[in-house]
């Protein structure tokens, strides 16, 4: 399989033409359905794979939700060769794997991890390894988080269960302050 190694001082257009949009179903933000906008030091394209990997402060954007890591990879629907045709036309993007210091950043959360897979079809991100979410001062911990895109809610595992076992999902939570009344 070879690979198109592309800096990222080419215009966007000519990267637009080798990569397909993502389509309206893909959420990486539960708030849009817009396109999802790769960005990265430099972009691997194999076209024959339908495939991009894209390498050094990597981001994915859509709306205001934002995926960052050291690398990050798209892959998109295969589409069936036209007669006669040489290459392989891809569709829709179908998933985006993640790995290296992994943040997931909406305008209420951020999750960190070591690895994430988004899958398109189910709109869900998978974060695994060491993963911190952050919702205003509350803080949840554990090995892996399961995320629904589009309704902004989550699952927390560990590698453990069991009292007084470490690698069990924990989390500190802060009530919210309440304010005072004046005395009258």
């Amino acid at each position: 399989m070879k690979a198109l190694v592309l800096p990222t001082a080419l215009p966007i257009a000519m990267i637009a033409t080798l990569l397909a949009a993502a389509p309206a179903a893909a959420q990486l933000s539960p708030k849009s359905d817009g396109p999802i906008d790769i960005a990265a030091d430099v972009a691997e394209v194999a076209q024959s794979a339908c495939s991009s990997t894209w390498r050094g402060n990597a981001e994915a954007l859509q709306g205001d939700a934002r995926l960052r890591a050291d690398v990050i990879r798209a892959f998109f629907e295969a589409k069936p060769k036209k007669p006669g045709g040489a290459s392989n036309d891809c569709g829709d993007l179908t998933r985006l794997e993640a790995e290296g210091s992994v943040y997931y950043v909406t305008p209420d959360r951020r999750v960190r991890s070591d690895a994430a897979t988004y899958e398109a079809k189910t709109e869900t991100i998978v974060m695994t390894g060491d993963v911190v979410a952050v919702q205003g001062q509350n803080v949840l911990r554990g090995s892996r988080m399961v995320i629904n895109a589009e309704t902004g809610e989550g699952r927390m595992v560990g590698t453990a269960a069991g009292p007084n076992q470490t690698g069990r999902p924990r989390a500190v939570f802060y009530p919210s302050k309440k304010t005072q009344s004046p005395s009258k």
